[in-house]
């Protein structure tokens, strides 16, 4: 216990928490503390009263792997800043009474522009992990991207969420292995899937380093001396995958060229933040595009996805979804997203929080919260449905 609290008292000095008063209040608490935990799903009043209950569940590690940013975590703050740059302009005397918050990509119809991005080792947090968020996307209707790094084979998930789920690729180092890696996600019934670009080098993940150093488990019960190689995870089960990286610095748009050739999948690239990079994904066939800083685990930017988000809007021209993630707490922020040109929304940390602290109720908890507030702040600017929220909904502060 005085490792976890000396754990705790480093993480709320770091500058991962700085400026987030929720998280850094949770932090300043024991967790074995009484009174300061919802004892059910129902009792959280947002995402970040998961958040607590998760951390006292998750291991220190594995919490270290969840929370991590890199460097400096600059990033990973202007996420979460970003929003405080808008205002929302309210509209009163509108008939709110019937509001449609569902959304349709490729074909298929959502209840909410709010889905699940894709994060990787979810039996890390808990012990259905991947299932237990399908499960959870399933009763929501919500839309599920499942991590290359999963826990859990496609094959298996596809089962549980019993409809349209999309795939996240990292390339590895080895076209062929890319390539059946993709073909795999196809046969299972994968719907499109998005390609992660912006991890040509690695990262410098430095909370996740200190965590892993904090936490006094023995780590080689679940995992081998030097980690858990590639070679291990189900998706690459029958793989010459002992040499494999999770991408290539050589990568180029080629390979989407060379990717849409040996798939009838929707591709979507995941991970740009410029308006030249967008334009070049419309040129080399995307079918959409990810605004996405990987929750501030790629380059150290110290710009948020929400200020990257117009410039990329205006490069498509409407000719593409655009979606992003990066930051997103509240429903507010994502009507915010979604009044710069925002098709879709995407969550991690929070729902991995709900999937930690009670399981598959928990997931459908942090998607119940969001979806209540961002239908509250559809009904204060006065648009009834998806289309009416535009640029008109906000006020930039200077």
């Amino acid at each position: 216990m005085n490792d976890r609290r000396a754990f705790l008292r480093f993480l709320a000095a770091s500058p991962l928490y700085a400026g987030l008063p929720h998280a850094a209040s949770a932090l300043a608490q024991t967790s074995d503390a009484p009174g300061t935990l919802v004892g059910r799903p129902q009792e959280a009043f947002d995402v970040f009263d998961l958040e607590r209950v998760a951390h006292r569940n998750i291991p220190v590690a594995h919490w270290g792997y969840l929370m991590t940013a890199v460097d400096g975590e600059e990033t990973l703050k202007a996420n979460r800043e970003a929003f405080a740059h808008y205002q929302l302009r309210t509209r009163r005397l509108v008939d709110v009474s019937k509001l449609d918050m569902g959304m349709e990509l490729f074909g298929t119809r959502y209840a909410s522009p709010i889905f699940l991005c894709p994060l990787g080792s979810q039996k890390a947090f808990q012990a259905e992990g991947e299932l237990a968020v399908a499960h959870a996307a399933k009763s929501r209707n919500a839309l599920q991207i499942l991590s290359t790094m999963t826990s859990t084979p496609v094959e298996d998930v596809i089962k549980a969420r019993s409809g349209p789920l999309w795939y996240q690729l990292y390339t590895t180092n080895d076209f062929d292995v890319a390539i059946k890696l993709a073909q795999r996600a196809e046969a299972a019934g994968c719907a499109a899937i998005a390609v992660t670009v912006d991890l040509p080098a690695g990262r410098n993940t430095e909370t996740l380093s200190r965590a892993i150093a904090a936490d006094t488990r023995q780590c080689t019960a679940c995992h081998a001396p030097g980690g858990a190689p590639m070679s291990t995870r189900p998706m690459f089960s029958g793989l010459d995958a002992g040499r494999l990286l999770n991408s290539s610095p050589s990568l180029t748009w080629d390979f989407i060229k060379r990717l849409k050739d040996a798939t009838k999948m929707k591709v979507l690239v995941k991970g740009l933040e410029s308006g030249e990079d967008a334009g070049l994904a419309l040129k080399y066939g995307c079918d959409g595009v990810m605004v996405s800083n990987h929750g501030g685990r790629a380059t150290e930017t110290g710009r948020g996805t929400l200020e990257c988000l117009p410039e990329v809007v205006a490069a498509v021209k409407g000719r593409i979804p655009v979606l992003v993630d990066g930051g997103i707490r509240r429903g507010t922020d994502a009507l915010k997203a979604l009044a710069l040109g925002a098709t879709a929304v995407g969550i991690g940390r929070p729902y991995i929080w709900g999937l930690g602290a009670f399981g598959q109720p928990g997931v459908e908890r942090t998607m119940d919260l969001l979806n209540n507030e961002l239908r509250l702040a559809m009904a204060g600017i006065g648009a009834r449905s998806l289309r009416e929220i535009t640029p008109a909904a906000l006020i930039r502060k200077v």
